[in-house]
């Protein structure tokens, strides 16, 4: 299974003060606050471990049919983090997700799957079609087969990706 989440970092300035008190203790678990005080580029951070917790909550969506995002219930773990790329980890009530998230100038684009040997098999997919179930949980049509997609947008940034077949 996969998620996604792109965030437009211009918008994000526009529609949140990430700074304001109270706002980081909302959404991030100890060790995540930590992350964002240690970073060099604390705003990054935040919108680092934001996607990360997006994208894994897109799976545990799809697995469970539950619709309570606690932002504070996901808790996201770093392994490897430079200018353009980060590897990590986000649980969710004993499930395990692994994260991928790709650094642009203007974005920040994170996929997550439930194994990680399919880490690297995402692909972005474009102008497909798509249908939704009754959860509202998207799905890729190919060819009279649904396969799981995963559709993000934010300020100017979309992305849809799928698993390669």
């Amino acid at each position: 299974m996969i998620g996604n989440d792109v965030i437009d970092l211009a918008q994000s300035r526009i529609e949140s003060n990430w700074q304001r008190k109270g706002f980081i203790e909302k959404l991030f678990i100890a060790k995540e606050q930590q992350y964002i005080k240690d970073y060099d580029k604390p705003e990054t951070m935040v919108w680092l471990l934001w996607s990360m917790k997006e994208a894994a909550y897109k799976i545990y969506n799809r697995q469970t049919k539950i619709r309570e995002f606690s932002p504070k219930k996901l808790s996201c773990s770093l392994d490897f983090i430079d200018c353009n790329l980060a590897l990590g980890k986000v649980i969710c009530n004993e499930n395990r997700y692994y994260t991928k998230s790709i650094f642009s100038l203007e974005s920040i684009h994170t996929i997550a799957v439930d194994n990680f040997a399919n880490v690297n098999n995402v692909i972005e997919v474009e102008n497909q079609e798509i249908i939704k179930d009754e959860n509202g949980i998207p799905f890729l049509k190919v060819d009279n087969i649904l396969c799981d997609i995963s559709i993000s947008h934010h300020g100017r940034f979309e992305k849809s990706v799928t698993m390669r077949i």
